[in-house]
């Protein structure tokens, strides 16, 4: 599958000082460059061009949209990351997903492990697998459409967590390619994109400890 990135419009910033700066990351755009010449295209080389300063601390998934927060020099870098190691930061998503979810909020708490053969695909493996644990709520229901409107808070990074446990759920994310290839929209008119965005994130100030919060606009 060839890597087909969204033009550089411009970066859209929504906090910047001296420490870090936070931006929304269209979908479809990796977070960092990938492996080959042609997959060089990312939102850090993009924010780097802007400042050079600017670190990578957390990734998203390149089909998902929302809040990614860079550390401006490598003290900053640290300081984040370990914010995300101890889980002081707070994340918020929010997903639109097949099939009606029955329980208004439940956790969903299966071990998680790369399927070798299959890269990069995450599975459940109970044997192997690095405990992983969501949390979710369900914010509305298409009982016509068959879709669900689900907040989701991760209470572990794991790659690929909500897709493969909204997946073990039996209800994938709507335009999920990797996970769930059989509905890829919401319809004719609906953009061909995984419905799966960031929508909110809250951490410690690096330099301050104030905490801080941001919010970002779900595009679908």
């Amino acid at each position: 599958m060839g890597y087909h990135p969204p033009p550089d419009t411009g970066l859209d910033v929504v906090h910047l000082d001296e420490a870090m700066v936070v931006l929304n990351k269209p979908a479809g755009l990796l977070s960092v460059p990938g492996r080959g010449d042609d997959r060089q295209d990312c939102l850090a080389l993009r924010v780097q061009q802007r400042w050079a300063d600017a670190l990578i601390v957390h990734r998203l998934d390149m089909a998902t949209s929302g809040l990614l927060v860079m550390g401006r020099g490598a003290a900053m870098q640290r300081a984040l990351s370990l914010a995300f190691e101890q889980r002081l930061a707070d994340k918020r998503y929010e997903a639109i997903v097949h099939g009606v979810v029955a329980d208004d909020a439940g956790e969903i708490d299966l071990p998680l492990i790369t399927d070798w053969p299959h890269r990069p695909r995450q599975m459940v493996c109970f044997e192997r697998g690095k405990p992983s644990l969501t949390r979710f709520t369900v914010v509305s229901r298409d009982e016509v459409a068959q879709r669900t409107r689900v907040s989701l808070e991760p209470v572990t990074g794991r790659s690929h967590q909500l897709r493969v446990h909204l997946l073990a759920l039996g209800h994938p994310i709507v335009g999920d390619e990797l996970y769930a290839p059989q509905g890829v929209g919401l319809g004719a008119d609906a953009p061909v994109r995984m419905h799966l965005h960031a929508a909110e994130l809250g951490l410690p100030h690096p330099l301050s400890g104030e905490p801080m919060r941001w919010r970002s606009e779900v595009p679908f």
